[in-house]
């Protein structure tokens, strides 16, 4: 059972991650100053470093956080398709992926925040490890949703869920950069990204 420190404790390093989320929206990485995150969260320098170690490690946290939404949106839809029976032989993959990623947030906000991290990783060597520690984290937690969508359905891989999983990551992110880019609100982000995943998903799915 949590105490009411704990549950201060944790109260705090939300709204910190909230203010991070905002004024990284506004300003970016390296213009999002630790003070600026605590005036917008409301809190003192001190808060924010009995919580965090550095800026680097609140923004690692926050992309985690905003890839911890999704994950946890998709394996919640996937339940649902289950229980619909949704998940049959013969189904179309790409109607199939756009029903389990036809999910709401701030698509851009991630694209953003996890392309400037991952410049900040290029350039420094102890980040990038933490980063890649990180995103093979993320890969576990896809391959696993993967692996439960295939022991419900009649769908068999040509390759292990693991390897699919950072194909299927790789084409979202790749496709998702590039549909900002070109302007993309966050319905034609996941719109355009479940098109290309599920014809992806079409090739790793034996016929």
């Amino acid at each position: 059972m949590s105490t009411p420190a704990t549950r201060s404790r944790e109260n705090t390093r939300a709204r910190l991650l909230e203010a991070a989320a905002q004024v990284f929206a506004e300003v970016g990485l390296d213009g999002a100053s630790v003070e600026a995150v605590c005036e917008r969260a409301g809190f003192t320098r001190g808060a924010f470093y009995s919580n965090f170690e550095s800026k680097d490690e609140l923004f690692l946290m926050l992309a985690a956080s905003v890839s911890d939404v999704r994950v946890r949106g998709v394996r919640t839809r996937v339940e649902e398709l289950t229980a619909e029976g949704a998940l049959v032989e013969g189904c179309d993959p790409i109607e199939l992926v756009q029903q389990i990623m036809e999910l709401g947030g701030d698509d851009r906000l991630g694209v953003m925040l996890l392309s400037e991290i991952r410049i900040r990783a290029l350039r420094d060597a102890k980040f990038g490890e933490a980063y890649l520690a990180q995103e093979s984290e993320m890969v576990a937690s896809i391959a696993q949703i993967i692996d439960d969508i295939v022991s419900v359905s009649a769908l068999k891989l040509r390759l292990p869920a693991e390897t699919a999983a950072r194909m299927l990551m790789i084409l979202w992110e790749g496709m998702t950069v590039r549909g900002a880019m070109a302007g993309q609100d966050d319905a034609q982000l996941r719109q355009a990204g479940s098109e290309q995943l599920g014809r992806l998903v079409q090739l790793i799915i034996e016929s």
